[in-house]
């Protein structure tokens, strides 16, 4: 009998400086470029380096801690933080906390609760006065306050007009009393409530004289500063384990006819007088504008967490050998050489890069928005106010469908690349198991992402169906132009050739990708307008056409990022123009594959165009395999950020990953030997002799 010839085993360490040695791009001027310029890279190399030295920031145990030390751990970083936040420039400070957010993401939560959220609602919501009162108090500073953010309910959540707290003004004491009058008023998932908070920043129906004025924000104490026993009225619970972030102590409360100030009341919209007089602003949607802001930046959020993940999976890839299709005995295939695994990950990569880039433009646009509004101020009529009330739509809504598109992208992209890890991706150890639970919530905050798609999809309908009456379309739909004749089909327009280089070039994809997206919001178009034929009211019709809307909303989002993405390629520097462009045309290219129904029915790209399109997917996946690992580099994250074993730069990814679980676990005693596994193995049972088995009968 024979004996198997066991495979030559190859250093991983050099198995991934191959493939540093020839890469077709400046790593470092691509980094310079994602991270928008040498000066960024530079103090974001110095905060991680900061970051992995200070002995609070620890990182690599945090599978062993339990709930307790993972708050208790939290809550030591606070401190430290918040006099950062305080004493640096600001830029530095989102700097900071955008390499927190990927190194610890639920304390990353818990601190952004009291100045993304509770400030951030001071900042949006207050007057000038108001502002300067709280600041005063420590608002800014957590010196004598820390505050969370109480909207989402037991019984609502993205129906933010629908809360059922209420805060009824009583004129006799020139207080609202704030009450919970349901269970299901019980404010609920309130990050920081159970043991951190002193304040709130509290959602509820503004009631005075009877009138209910809809949701408006109030600060309520919730604990004494001092004795830090709750305040009168105020009940508070824990709500315990949760999915991820075990960092961040999300609770319940529960307000019994709490009194608070009338200038608790933030004013800077709505006011409330003495009297009990009720101004609304005369441009009440321009109180929303502040609220954009946390799915802006979640589509940064997305892009940042899918670098990490891309960076673990690829290196690895780089480094893992499987199988081998040579002569027995020699050195087995790396998993990046293999096609399947290239389709596995590159285009999650080309994804990323898509995401980078829009995540870049859409922030930029949101703090021009912001501007003009503040430049604005209380301007109700004019140019000036509608030009800023259509750019405020426009920026809700293609916010709204890029939060929901880029998180539900990201989390994909999370769990393909735990996947492609094989049984160590299962591991708590090697960074993706927890990264998938940490993230998957930006599913959901700040909106459920199946009713944001929807309501990007009804901006789409909408605006369409301006432009039919002539009305010019935004900026982020001018791609319709082309895509619709002047009668309000779809144009004739196809692919004319049929050569790779044709099919796939950025201009055929982007007209391709446009072709799409407008028959996509026709259809929408059609069923709403079906809707209303069938004598449906303007809301149901958009009921009716919901699924369409929804899947309008999806082809559109595609083509906005193929678009910024291409924009950021024509402005980047020549010697990274390449590798870009390879990366735009798989992301429209594979993306297309994917949906080759939609581009079959839209009359853009024929079968046999689609096939071409195949192969061009996996001529690119070919060549960008070749700078696969120099990619992951250009994102410039640490060995303690990326936190994994086996996205290790030096690839040495058996020996750390043997380290670590040894070292976070030693052998002890089983500590439930003696009463459980001993009287299990020295049970009796008499009357069973067990099984004869064959292999003991003589023949």
């Amino acid at each position: 009998m024979g004996s198997a010839t066991i495979s030559a085993v190859a250093d991983p360490k050099s198995s991934i400086a191959e493939e540093r040695k020839t890469p077709s791009f400046p790593i470092r001027e691509l980094t310079y470029w994602i991270d928008g310029g040498k000066r960024v890279t530079d103090t974001k190399e110095r905060i991680m380096l900061e970051l992995e030295r200070d002995p609070l920031w620890k990182v690599s145990d945090h599978p062993n801690l339990t709930l307790a030390e993972t708050r208790e751990r939290a809550m030591s970083k606070v401190r430290r933080l918040a006099d950062l936040a305080t004493a640096r420039p600001l830029e530095e400070t989102m700097l900071r906390m955008t390499i927190v957010s990927v190194v610890d993401p639920g304390f990353w939560t818990r601190f952004g609760v009291h100045f993304g959220l509770f400030f951030g609602a001071l900042q949006g919501q207050a007057t000038p006065s108001q502002l300067g009162y709280w600041m005063e108090k420590g608002a800014l500073s957590m010196q004598g306050i820390t505050g969370c953010f109480g909207m989402t309910e037991l019984g609502h959540g993205s129906n933010v007009a629908g809360l059922e707290t209420t805060a009824t003004f009583d004129e006799a004491t020139d207080e609202f009393v704030v009450h919970s009058p349901t269970l299901t008023a019980t404010k609920w998932w309130i990050g920081g409530a159970a043991h951190t908070a002193t304040h709130c920043s509290v959602y509820a129906q503004l009631i005075v004289k009877g009138k209910n004025y809809g949701t408006k924000t109030f600060v309520v104490q919730l604990r004494d500063t001092k004795t830090f026993q709750l305040m009168p009225g105020v009940n508070i619970g824990d709500l315990g384990k949760k999915m991820g972030r075990d960092q961040i102590d999300n609770g319940w409360i529960r307000f019994t006819h709490v009194r608070i100030p009338r200038s608790h009341m933030l004013m800077k919209h709505t006011k409330v007088t003495h009297s009990g007089d009720v101004i609304e602003p005369a441009l009440a949607q321009l109180a929303y504008g502040a609220l954009i802001q946390g799915r802006v930046s979640m589509v940064s959020d997305s892009a940042n967490v899918a670098k990490r993940a891309l960076t673990i999976a690829t290196r690895y890839a780089s480094v893992r050998r499987q199988f081998s299709s040579g002569a027995p005995g020699s050195v087995e295939t790396k998993l990046i050489d293999y096609p399947i695994h290239q389709h596995r990950l590159l285009p999650l990569m080309a994804q990323t890069f898509a995401m980078i880039f829009t995540a870049r433009e859409v922030s930029a646009n949101y703090e021009k928005l912001m501007g003009v509004l503040s430049d604005l101020g209380n301007q109700s009529k004019g140019a000036a106010a509608d030009e800023a009330i259509k750019e405020l739509k426009e920026t809700h809504a293609t916010s709204a469908g890029l939060k929901a598109f880029c998180t539900w992208m990201c989390l994909n992209i999370i769990d393909q690349c735990r996947q492609s890890l094989g049984g160590h991706g299962y591991s708590a150890y090697t960074g993706l198991a927890q990264a998938y639970s940490d993230f998957a919530v930006h599913c959901t905050w700040e909106g459920d992402n199946t009713i944001l798609t929807l309501q990007c999809g009804r901006y789409l309908v909408a605006t369409a169906l301006d432009a039919r009456k002539g009305m010019p379309l935004p900026a982020n739909l001018s791609y319709l132009k082309a895509a619709i004749s002047k009668d309000g089909s779809l144009s004739a327009k196809t692919c004319k050739g049929n050569s790779a280089e044709q099919v796939s070039s950025l201009d055929t994809l982007k007209a391709a990708w446009s072709s799409v997206a407008a028959n996509a919001i026709l259809n929408a178009v059609r069923d709403f307008e079906a809707g209303l034929a069938k004598g449906l009211s303007k809301d149901n019709a958009y009921e009716f056409s919901s699924a369409s809307r929804l899947h309008a909303a999806r082809m559109h989002t595609y083509t906005y990022l193929l678009h910024r993405f291409v924009a950021q390629v024509d402005q980047s520097p020549a010697p990274l123009r390449p590798i870009l462009t390879l990366l735009a045309q798989l992301f429209g290219a594979h993306s297309a594959v994917q949906h080759s129904g939609e581009f079959l029915q839209s009359g853009f790209y024929s079968g046999a165009q689609i096939e071409t399109l195949k192969g061009f997917v996996n001529f690119a996946c070919t060549e960008i395999r070749k700078d696969a690992v120099p990619l992951t580099d250009a994102f410039g994250y640490t060995d303690y950020v990326v936190n994994s074993p086996l996205g290790r730069y030096d690839g040495d990814v058996y020996e750390k990953y043997f380290e670590l679980v040894t070292s976070l676990n030693p052998t002890k005693p089983v500590p439930y030997f003696d009463s459980l596994i001993k009287p299990l193995l020295e049970r009796t049972n008499e009357t069973d002799s067990g099984p004869e088995l064959e292999i003991d009968q003589e023949e």
